[in-house]
C-alpha cells in the first residue's frame, strides 16, 4: 500500500490534466513539465524561472519575440496569440543570452538543438500515433569512400517487415532541410506515423523510407573558409554546389547500394522515389534528374531546382536538366510522378519561384502535381501535409 501511495503521489505530481481555462501541457514537454501549455485555440502559455533577470523573451523563429512579464515569485510568464497548428521552434532570451527551454524537448534545427512546441491541429490525426500496426525506425551507419567518413541515416520499415520475410519493398529517399538533419523527418515531421496511418487505411503502399544526413564533404578536401562571406556570395555558392555534388555522389554510389544490399528492396527505378523539403527538395531535383536511371518518382516540398526557384527566370524545358523535359511525352512515360508543394504563406521569393516553376511546367505540358498547403509557411506542418499527399501517389 505504501508503494502504491508513493506511485499515486508521483502521478499526481507529474501527470498534468487540462486546467479550467482550457490549457494543458504541450506534448513536446519533458516528463513532468506543466509548461509550456497550449489551448484548443492554438495559444501557448510559457512560464520560466529567472528571478535575477531583467528581461526575458520567447523567441519564436520567423516571428516577433514575446516579452514575458515578471511575477512576484520570480517566474516570468506570457501567453501568445493563436499560432498556426503544427511544430514551432523557439528559444528563450534571458538578458540577451539565448537558451533552450529546460521544460521542452530539444530538436535539431537552425544548425543547433532548440526547443520546440507542438500546437494541435483540431481534427487532424494523420500524423499522430493511432491504434494501427506500426513500422520501425532503425539507425544505419555506412562507410563512404566518397566522403572518407562513416555516414548515418534513419530507415523506416513498414509494419510486417520483420514477419513477412519474403516480401520486398519500394523505397522513398526522404531528405531534410538546411540547418536540420536526418532526425527531422521522424522527430519533427512524424513521417513514421504518417506512413503507418496511410498504410493502415490502404491509402499508401507499404514502403521503406530512408532519411540520410544531407551534408557532405569530399574525402581529402579542406573545409571551405566562409568567414564573413554572406549568403549568396560566390564563395558561399561554390561551397554549396560542392556539397551538393558530394552528397549526390555519396547517395548514388554509397547509400543506395548499401540500402539495397541490407534491406529487402525492389532495387529498380520503378520502385525508387526521392523527395525532400527546402534544401532537400533542391538536392532531390539535382540527384534525380542527373540519375533518371535510378528514380521514377520525384517530389519537392518547398524546394526544387535551386536557381529556378530562387531566381526570376522561367524554366526552359529544352535546356533544363540536360534536356530531360524537352520531350514531354517521353518524360511522362519515364517519370511516373513529378510533384511540387508550397505553403500559401511561404516567404514571397520562394513561393513566387515555385509558382513560376509550376507555370513553366504547365506551359511546357509537363505532367506534374502542384499542391498548396493552406495557411502554412516554411514549416513542418506544410511538409507533413506534403508527405500525406505525396506518399499515396507512389508505386501505384
Amino acid at each position: 500500500m505504501k508503494r502504491i501511495g508513493i506511485a499515486m503521489l508521483l502521478l499526481s505530481t507529474f501527470c498534468w490534466a487540462q486546467t479550467p481555462d482550457g490549457f494543458e501541457p504541450a506534448s513536446t514537454n519533458v516528463w513532468g513539465a506543466a509548461y509550456p501549455r497550449v489551448d484548443t485555440g492554438g495559444r501557448a502559455e510559457f512560464r520560466v524561472k529567472a528571478p535575477n533577470a531583467g528581461k526575458v523573451q520567447v523567441n519564436f523563429w520567423g516571428a516577433a519575440k514575446l516579452d514575458m512579464v515578471k511575477q512576484p515569485d520570480g517566474m516570468w510568464t506570457v501567453t501568445s496569440e493563436p499560432l498556426v497548428p503544427g511544430f514551432h521552434y523557439y528559444t528563450l532570451l534571458i538578458d540577451g543570452a539565448e537558451f533552450s527551454d529546460p521544460a521542452s524537448h530539444t530538436f535539431f534545427g537552425g544548425g543547433k538543438d532548440a526547443s520546440g512546441i507542438e500546437i494541435p491541429e483540431p481534427g487532424s490525426t494523420y500524423y499522430l500515433p493511432q491504434d494501427v500496426p506500426h513500422g520501425a525506425v532503425r539507425e544505419i551507419w555506412y562507410l563512404s569512400k566518397v566522403t572518407g567518413t562513416w555516414r548515418h541515416a534513419l530507415v523506416y520499415t513498414p509494419p510486417g517487415y520483420d514477419t513477412e520475410t519474403k516480401m520486398r519493398y519500394p523505397v522513398l529517399y526522404l531528405q531534410h532541410g538546411g540547418g536540420e538533419d536526418e532526425t527531422g523527418w521522424i522527430r519533427q515531421g512524424r513521417a513514421n506515423f504518417i506512413l503507418d496511418n496511410l498504410i493502415a487505411s490502404r491509402s499508401a503502399k507499404p514502403m521503406i523510407i530512408v532519411m540520410a544526413y544531407g551534408y557532405a564533404k569530399r574525402a581529402g578536401h579542406p573545409d571551405p573558409d566562409l568567414t564573413g562571406k554572406p549568403f549568396g556570395s560566390p564563395e558561399m555558392m561554390k561551397a554549396m554546389q560542392e556539397m551538393a555534388s558530394t552528397f549526390e555522389d555519396d547517395m548514388t554510389q554509397e547509400l543506395i547500394p548499401f540500402v539495397d544490399s541490407h534491406f529487402r528492396t525492389v532495387a529498380d527505378r520503378d520502385h525508387r522515389a526521392m523527395a525532400g523539403l527546402s534544401m532537400g527538395g533542391m538536392q532531390t531535383f539535382q540527384v534525380t534528374f542527373d540519375h533518371l536511371d535510378l528514380f521514377s518518382y520525384i517530389g519537392g516540398f518547398s524546394g526544387a531546382a535551386g536557381p529556378m526557384v530562387l531566381g526570376k527566370e522561367k524554366l526552359d524545358p529544352k535546356a533544363a536538366f540536360h534536356g530531360a523535359l524537352a520531350d514531354p511525352e517521353a518524360f511522362s512515360t519515364r517519370v511516373h510522378l513529378l510533384w511540387l508543394g508550397v505553403g500559401t504563406t511561404e516567404p514571397a521569393m520562394m513561393k513566387a519561384g515555385l509558382e513560376r516553376l509550376h507555370t513553366s511546367l504547365d506551359e511546357a505540358k509537363i505532367n506534374h502535381v502542384f499542391y498548396e498547403s493552406p495557411g502554412t509557411s516554411h514549416e513542418w506542418q506544410t511538409w507533413r501535409r506534403d508527405l500525406k499527399d505525396f506518399a499515396p501517389r507512389l508505386f501505384q
